[in-house]
């Protein structure tokens, strides 16, 4: 076996170039897939951290008649005494932060500009805020007194040339169904990186949240925030109750979950796809050493070398090549990810509705596909070499002797 390694190292080494290159385009395509990989992981988590930071929280507690697509503020699909509830909540040792949030559908309007936009009622002191708080752009945050104040994301206020300090008028559906409105002042522009959330989102405090939507002392959800996500099952069912509902980030987040499932399929199409066209220059030059070595071929046959080891030793060349071009891919896939995870690539605002992405998309970075994806390669590479090895196999002594004598 010893002598078959030696054989098939000096039949590569014969020819230096064209082994490199071979090892160095599976290398390169093994590189694109990691970070093909790195990206997706990436995306997907940034889309569930976004997630759960801005809008779902590891948990809500909400009335068992409430439909968030509808954003009803019906007093039957709202939690009444919210602060009550929050304070059990946030008395729980695994909780991060628990608070209140009334949402309500409104129109913006500007002059003669105006757009629809989501009103969210919020605690300004709450720690489940701090994104918004720590995305301040221009002006100030609310405080809790404020009743003339709200925030605007960012693509908003560039769409409505909204500035600190402009008054705006706001209409806002309410309990009883009819629409109320307002003069307020913009306090001051956030962006939290994710446009899609931005665009249409303003925040107000609570109690004016409440009082113009003719909703007092009610709220939509309960928002929560563990300091550890993997207890979110084991929270979830510590505080349900047969009078709200709980729902974890897992059940909030479904269309994420069902497309992530779908796009890691569909990719492990582009995956083989890659590997296969890598894989056929490890054909051509598996090939190409064959008829270049009819007459050595022919020779060992003549002395008594098994088919079985001729073809092991085209294995054994592949699994070279393979080797060397997986270390290629590593190197490189290596740098193509650090750069992904901690700059990643600016993508802006891609009109993309259901899901949180963020303008930029950083890589993420996952051990196990680094080991699925090398031992993809490397599998893909040794069936690559059966042809070869087969037509290195089955020539006959006398006939590969008469072809490399010519």
């Amino acid at each position: 076996m010893i002598q078959l390694f030696k054989m098939a190292f000096r039949d590569l080494v014969r020819n230096k170039r064209r082994s490199f290159f071979s090892s160095l385009a599976l290398g390169m395509g093994l590189a694109l897939l990691l970070m093909m990989a790195s990206v997706i992981a990436g995306e997907y988590k940034g889309a569930f951290d976004n997630s759960i930071k801005l809008q779902t929280g590891h948990l809500q507690i909400r009335a068992q008649s409430y439909d968030d697509t509808k954003t009803s503020l019906a007093w039957k699909d709202l939690i009444e005494n919210p602060d009550e509830v929050t304070a059990q909540i946030a008395a729980l040792a695994p909780v991060k932060a628990a608070t209140p949030r009334l949402f309500a559908s409104g129109i913006l309007n500007k002059g003669d500009d105006s757009t629809g936009v989501r009103v969210i009622g919020i605690d300004p002191i709450s720690p489940a805020n701090e994104p918004f708080r720590q995305g301040m752009v221009s002006g100030n945050f609310l405080t809790a007194d404020d009743r003339e104040g709200i925030v605007v994301g960012r693509p908003l206020a560039d769409k409505l040339g909204l500035q600190e300090n402009d008054p705006v008028t706001v209409m806002v559906n309410t309990s009883n169904g009819d629409l109320d409105q307002q003069t307020f002042i913009v306090r001051g522009v956030y962006t939290t990186g994710t446009p899609g959330y931005d665009q249409n989102t303003i925040f107000m405090p609570l109690a004016k949240t409440q009082t113009i939507a003719r909703a007092e002392d009610h709220a939509s959800i309960i928002f929560v925030l563990l300091k550890d996500g993997e207890q979110t099952d084991a929270v979830a069912s510590a505080i349900q109750t047969k009078l709200y509902d709980t729902k974890t980030y897992m059940q909030l987040n479904q269309l994420l979950v069902e497309t992530e499932g779908f796009a890691r399929s569909y990719i492990s199409i582009i995956y083989l796809i890659v590997l296969g066209v890598t894989a056929t220059v490890i054909v051509n030059t598996l090939i190409m050493s064959v008829f270049e070595r009819t007459r050595e071929i022919g020779i060992l046959s003549a002395i008594g070398m098994k088919s079985w080891r001729i073809m092991l030793l085209f294995f054994i060349e592949s699994s070279m090549l393979a080797i060397g071009g997986i270390l290629i891919g590593w190197v490189i896939g290596a740098l193509l990810v650090y750069y992904n995870t901690n700059v990643g690539f600016y993508i802006g605002n891609m009109g993309i509705t259901g899901m949180l992405i963020g303008e930029r998309i950083y890589g993420h970075f996952i051990p196990s596909d680094w080991v699925n994806l090398s031992g993809l390669a490397f599998i893909i590479t040794l069936l690559a070499a059966l042809y070869p090895a087969l037509l290195a196999s089955r020539m006959e002594p006398v006939e590969a002797l008469r072809g490399g004598g010519k």
